[in-house]
């Protein structure tokens, strides 16, 4: 019983962390190589390297210069176009880190999965929200969204590694979010096929 909970947890943490992978990616990869450090949460045996004084000094840059990016008008579509696989791969990394009770091959099954379909749908979410604050205000107010975001992401990748219900909460909604926008997408395909057809 206590190691399907722990694996239910690891799994829940996973899927919070690549939630907020799709907001800013290199966040949640910097504080669960910290957490791994600090031994508050076990990384599988093959993400060990996240919390590797190299990797998290090159995180700690890219968390740096993702943010600082992220408020420049020009460059903050072009990032959010760029970072979509980026995003993608760091949520199913992170996720993959975090199921250490699993066999490699069954945590980056869970991860691609999970992992990655949450950093995804919460990216594409960002994206659409970036679209309409750049057409309603002609960038100016871009800037304040990227803030917005970046305290969304260290909310959740703090508070999900600290409080389990967090992460679970977090990985709840996430999931219902993938679901929500696996739908809408397959709608809208079958309303674009039925004039063709």
């Amino acid at each position: 019983m206590e190691q399907a909970l722990a694996l239910v947890l690891s799994v829940a943490l996973g899927v919070a962390l690549a939630a907020s992978s799709g907001l800013r990616a290199f966040l949640p990869l910097f504080a669960a190589g910290l957490a791994g450090r600090w031994g508050w949460v076990p990384l599988h045996e093959a993400f060990t390297w996240l919390a590797e004084t190299p990797a998290l000094v090159a995180l700690g840059v890219a968390v740096v210069v993702e943010s600082a990016a992220d408020k420049v008008p020009a460059l903050d579509h072009a990032l959010d176009v760029a970072a979509a696989p980026v995003r993608t791969a760091a949520g199913w990394l992170v996720c993959a880190a975090m199921l250490a009770q699993l066999p490699t091959w069954a945590s980056a099954l869970c991860a691609v999965v999970a992992g990655g379909g949450a950093a995804l749908s919460i990216h594409a979410t960002k994206s659409l929200v970036r679209l309409g604050s750049s057409a309603a205000t002609a960038g100016a107010a871009n800037p304040l969204v990227s803030l917005a975001e970046d305290a969304a992401c260290l909310a959740a990748t703090v508070l999900s590694l600290l409080l389990s219900v967090v992460a679970v909460v977090v990985a709840l909604l996430a999931g219902c979010w993938v679901v929500y926008a696996a739908r809408r997408l397959l709608r809208l395909r079958r309303a674009r096929a039925a004039p063709a057809a």
